[in-house]
């Protein structure tokens, strides 16, 4: 069983955030931030990305955790995207251990855990490279200090068949489909997708993180389970509507309106459906776009107010889970 490492995490958001790299008196800004390592197409996806997040107007940047193995090609296609270049030193789980990952490549993810250092700003807005927006969301900047807020996982994928829940086809995006079984022991806690979060950068955090992880054996879903574990006391759920894995539609269809999709992960067995090909073309239309490029966009006005109430209040009433209902822009 893994080990409960939460309460350093909700002792760490109940602390003041302090920045020692912050000059005093400069107001401490707000960006979205993303990962990227090694020198494939995934940066197609953080382009895709960035085009994306100026189609929707949004007013903040987008900051680009990227490995030392990213050639100063890529680099070169991002920054003249208007992105801001981090470079980061990868992040190991421990040697002593050994696992078998849900996917081989997830053992690079643990580098996400540098973007906690990014404390010249005040709140960071996590996307991976593969998601697209098609909306404003600036408004989740506004959400309450202190607390780690992401989108409900779907466990009923092959990569979750090594968990008693897909086994019996428990899921919390329905839990009243499958009830969980009562000799299988107390039900699981809320588990997100670290696809998509909202955080707050802090030095005292990073160091913890960076700590943490080094003692705690590596599991399937490498990252992804050690922040579950990690902040598992101050989690707050989103609406699914802020990460759409687009599995998520053909498993729980009833739970989603296609209107607003804006995600998808890739070769699943469904990606032959049509609604499925028209949100690739959708996500092709804005790559392809050169009025979204940095050069061609500089200048534009600030992100026209948008109000998602209805939609999440519907989503609330809707579900048997208390979702945090994010702020409006307006």
């Amino acid at each position: 069983m893994a080990p409960d490492i939460s309460k350093a995490a909700a002792t760490a958001a109940a602390k003041p955030g302090g920045d020692a790299r912050q000059p005093a008196g400069v107001p401490r800004g707000r960006a979205y931030v993303t990962f990227l390592g090694g020198d494939g197409d995934y940066v197609k996806g953080v382009i895709g990305l960035a085009k994306g997040l100026r189609k929707a107007r949004s007013e903040h940047p987008l900051v680009v955790a990227m490995l030392p193995d990213v050639p100063a090609e890529h680099r070169r296609m991002l920054a003249e995207q208007g992105c801001v270049v981090r470079e980061i030193e990868p992040v190991h789980p421990p040697e002593s251990h050994r696992t078998e990952y849900a996917l081989a490549y997830y053992v690079i993810n643990y580098s996400k855990l540098r973007i906690w250092e990014f404390v010249e700003y005040s709140k960071m807005i996590y996307l991976d490279g593969d998601i697209q927006v098609f909306d404003n969301i600036d408004h989740l900047f506004d959400l309450p200090d202190g607390k780690f807020y992401a989108v409900m996982d779907c466990f009923c994928e092959k990569t979750w068949s090594h968990t008693p829940q897909n086994r019996i086809g428990y899921c919390q995006q329905n839990p009243d489909k499958v009830r969980w079984p009562e000799d299988l022991g107390p039900k699981p806690p809320l588990y997100f997708n670290a696809g998509m979060f909202v955080f707050g950068p802090d030095l005292d955090t990073y160091r913890d993180l960076l700590h943490t992880v080094k003692i705690t054996p590596p599991t399937p879903f490498a990252e992804q389970d050690f922040l579950n574990m990690y902040f598992r006391e101050v989690y707050k759920p989103l609406p699914p509507v802020y990460n759409l894995v687009m599995a998520m539609l053909w498993n729980h269809p009833e739970n989603f309106n296609l209107k607003e999709p804006w995600r998808f992960t890739g070769e699943e067995a469904n990606m032959d459906r049509d609604d499925i090909k028209a949100l690739v073309k959708k996500w092709w239309d804005i790559f392809d776009d050169e009025s979204l490029d940095y050069k061609n966009s500089a200048g534009r006005d600030g992100a026209p107010p948008v109000d998602l109430q209805p939609f999440l209040a519907a989503l609330s009433e809707a579900g048997a889970l208390d979702y945090f209902s994010a702020p409006s822009a307006a």
